[in-house]
């Protein structure tokens, strides 16, 4: 014989009252907040931060007001590279970001001279010319100096060198004041782009 199926009601599907549902609503949004922020902070102040231009120093590649995602997460697994474009704490004044491009890299010696830039590693014992048209309005570097880098210093200059603050000036920048690369220019929308270090 067959018999009517009655289902009972399950203890989590009965009645609640309204106080009730104003608790598990709000004990829910914490739950989502906390998540939320496990995942916002570590990518915030470990992984990736947004950065705003201020200056003419990095012409025509970066104007004055756009904004940019900094990586920070790749310089924890290798060195910065030749032509990486890094933002870094101003040697003089730490509160203040600046971004400028790696040219010089720790142990070598950087000559300027005649406009050109040329690096002496133990590649290139007779010095390498840097060619720099890829990102240089104008190939021409004003200053003339010779330095030769220790162990842990960076020679870092702006793309438009004739108004830039940069190496030539205040001197190499050690790595730990370097914050991380750019990676990516999110605006304006029209000129978002990604960004990899040129070959040289």
């Amino acid at each position: 014989m067959a018999f009517p199926f009655s289902r009972s009601r399950h203890p989590s599907e009965a009645p609640t009252s309204s106080g009730g549902k104003t608790l598990a609503l709000a004990f829910e949004l914490i739950e989502v907040l906390a998540v939320s922020l496990a995942i916002i902070i570590p990518i915030r102040y470990f992984l990736v931060q947004p950065f705003y231009v201020k200056g003419a120093s990095m012409e025509p590649n970066f104007f004055d007001h756009e904004y940019l995602v900094i990586d920070e997460i790749s310089y924890r697994l290798r060195e910065p590279k030749r032509g990486d474009i890094v933002v870094f704490r101003y040697p003089r004044d730490p509160k203040q970001f600046f971004i400028k491009r790696v040219i010089g890299l720790p142990s070598e010696t950087v000559e300027i001279a005649t406009g050109k830039v040329k690096v002496y590693n133990h590649t290139f014992p007779n010095g390498m010319l840097l060619d720099e048209r890829s990102y240089l309005d104008q190939e021409v570097t004003g200053s003339t100096q010779t330095i030769t880098l220790k162990p842990g210093e960076y020679y870092l200059m702006g793309d438009n060198r004739a108004s830039s603050l940069d190496s030539r000036i205040f001197g190499p920048v050690a790595r730990s004041s370097i914050v991380g690369r750019v990676w990516l220019r999110g605006y304006p929308v029209d000129r978002w782009k990604l960004f990899e270090a040129p070959m040289y």
